[in-house]
């Protein structure tokens, strides 16, 4: 059942979250998506458990993009953009423990992201969230201009 529901809700926030037609499967709509419903497992780097650094590592690796397994360490890389210059890829940082970043997600358009939550797993939940809007310290480009639009075009 659990299986099933992470089945079906994926479905419905896929067709939720894509840019341009919503039946269009990107590389990047496929990659965030594939891992949707894991579970958190503290220092995590495969589908049996994520922990966020480990999760976005896990998702730009299979572009051939390396990050480091820490959302600090991540935070150092690309280029610093606004909140409201975000496009789908961009890694948004946050910090929940009150030292500084603690953890990353990846925006995926109509303000959300897809991340690795400690008590929920892989999930989607929009920046606008109380709990994440409070939290919210920067985001970083990643992506070149000619890798977004790789990672944007439809498969189909």
């Amino acid at each position: 059942m659990k299986r099933f529901f992470g089945f079906a809700v994926s479905v419905a926030l896929f067709c939720s979250v894509q840019v341009g037609s919503a039946f269009a499967e990107t590389p990047l709509s496929q990659a965030v998506n594939e891992e949707l419903g894991a579970p958190y497992k503290w220092a995590g780097t495969t589908a049996k458990g994520f922990d966020c650094s480990g999760y976005t590592s896990f998702v730009f690796d299979k572009f051939g993009i390396d990050l480091p397994h820490t959302s600090a360490g991540q935070a150092t890389l690309g280029t610093t953009i606004s909140q409201d210059q975000l496009r789908p890829g961009d890694l948004v940082f946050f910090n929940t423990g009150g030292k500084g970043i603690s953890h990353v997600g990846i925006y995926v358009g109509n303000g959300k992201m897809y991340h690795s939550a400690t008590n929920q797993g892989v999930i989607v939940t929009s920046l606008s969230e109380s709990y994440y809007a409070k939290r919210y310290v920067t985001a970083k480009r990643i992506l070149s201009d000619d890798q977004f639009e790789q990672l944007m075009t439809d498969n189909s």
